[in-house]
């Protein structure tokens, strides 16, 4: 976990890369609960036996469960200290080149690209999250996450 003291210590950090973070497991559990909010239950995910035989062979997590997992998987990799809120923005660019298999673990790494001012103590924050699948050389997901942080 590395600690930023305030704005300036964050935007020094511009261009250079953090983490790897911790390793997490990515149950049939999760999936399956995953399926239940969103309504996505193709077999691909919800179905072991059938997609055993498909062209993963083994259930898969949805692109989107593994893009909603970037706050968790970035908390202990950063934490700026100083700011009085931060919020979602938005994204600019998604990618999901790999899947992720039921049963494997996957981290964070991620680079503050671009840093903006936007006025009243904000910055607005680029940040490249790539999403590694553990024993795989292709990340599970890439992201531009637009966010605002205030100080």
């Amino acid at each position: 976990m590395e600690t930023l003291h305030g704005r300036e210590e964050l935007l020094a950090s511009l261009g250079r890369e953090l983490g790897p973070g911790e390793w997490l497991e990515i149950g049939q559990d999760r999936i399956d609960g995953f399926a239940d909010v969103t309504g996505d239950h193709q077999w691909i995910h919800i179905d072991p036996e059938r997609a055993a035989s498909g062209p993963f062979g083994a259930t898969v997590a949805h692109g989107f469960l593994t893009l909603s997992l970037v706050p968790l998987l970035l908390d202990g990799i950063r934490r700026v200290e100083g700011t009085t809120m931060g919020l979602n923005y938005g994204l600019e660019r998604v990618r999901f080149p790999s899947a992720v298999r039921s049963g494997t673990r996957v981290r964070a790494r991620s680079t503050l690209v671009d840093a903006t001012d936007v006025g009243d103590g904000g910055l607005q924050l680029v940040t490249r999250v790539t999403i590694e699948v553990e024993g795989s050389e292709k990340p599970a997901c890439v992201a531009d996450l637009v966010t605002r942080a205030y100080f």
